[in-house]
């Protein structure tokens, strides 16, 4: 159904006057993403002239990226900051019209073939080979080596399509199906990489009081590499070769938020190689978001 009120003002957005043109985008902004599929049926179906399609064009995806900008804010303020919900909203920003509930269907049969081959009496290496034997051997995901830099290697959807990710977006699918199955994996932020780690650490402790950083690291896991396990002096050795520091935060779990903010990073390194500076500019708005004091 399509408003009387909303035709009106998309038939005023090829006025001449800019003055006009900027009230009429804002009061149509003001609708949010539900116009969208009215601006969109404008676009397909009528022929305004080229000013019209390329301010519709625009308005579109400036209502789009609010979606995501004003999303992310309500997911730094939520308690839990889901990591599949953090990834679904930065996929967003590439692929608005993506079907969400779809991979996180695709997600959730992943997770229902771990689930059948995991038991009570696993150790945590087994667990691992579990993971590992069920993503990288059964569903075929992999590191992508030859494009590696590319943008579609950061984005959920395309690492759900194509089974080929960077260390990170592989890290995230790794550490969500982990926290679905209550397996104590978790992100860890290595300079120029991405690996994860597995904690001496029951859910039960959760009641006891004691926390991820209280908790002992057993070992590492690095996604883009079949899930190979590692352990610190091999973490030692990665941080010598790039002349770092042993800096504790290199060893310990990081945050979702963190590994969000990572992923944004990521992608503004892509865009950046790719000088596509419109998307550079707005993704480093979105990062600002997690960056910003929590006072």
């Amino acid at each position: 159904m399509y408003s009387t009120e909303v035709n009106a003002l998309i038939s005023l957005i090829e006025d001449p006057d800019e003055s006009i043109y900027i009230q009429v985008r804002n009061e149509l902004k003001n609708y949010g993403e539900q116009i969208i599929p009215q601006l969109e049926y404008y676009w397909e179906l009528h022929d305004f002239g080229p000013l019209f399609r390329q301010r519709l064009e625009e308005l579109i995806a400036s209502i789009q990226y609010d979606s995501v900008y004003y999303r992310l804010k309500e997911w730094k303020s939520s308690p839990e900051q889901d990591l599949l919900e953090g990834a679904l909203i930065i996929n967003r920003y590439a692929y608005p019209g993506c079907d969400e509930e779809d991979l996180k269907r695709r997600v959730q049969r992943i997770r229902q073939d771990i689930w059948l081959e995991l038991n009570d009496h696993l150790t945590a290496v087994e667990v691992v080979r579990v993971f590992n034997h069920m993503l990288f051997k059964e569903h075929g995901f992999m590191g992508e080596r030859d494009h590696y830099d590319q943008p579609q290697n950061s984005y959920f959807s395309d690492l759900l399509t194509t089974h080929r990710g960077n260390p990170l977006s592989l890290s995230i699918l790794y550490a969500h199906l982990a926290k679905s199955l209550d397996i104590p994996i978790y992100g860890v932020n290595l300079p120029s990489h991405f690996i994860l780690c597995y904690l001496d650490f029951e859910p039960e402790a959760k009641e006891w009081g004691m926390t991820e950083d209280e908790a002992d690291v057993l070992f590492y896991i690095n996604p883009f590499s079949d899930g190979t396990m590692l352990q610190k002096t091999e973490i030692d050795e990665f941080l010598k070769s790039q002349n770092l520091p042993q800096d504790d935060r290199f060893y310990r779990p990081c945050s979702n938020k963190d590994m969000i903010s990572r992923m944004i990073n990521n992608l503004i390194h892509s865009y950046i190689a790719k000088n596509h500076q419109e998307k550079v500019s707005e993704l480093k708005t979105l990062q600002s978001i997690l960056l910003e004091s929590e006072d």
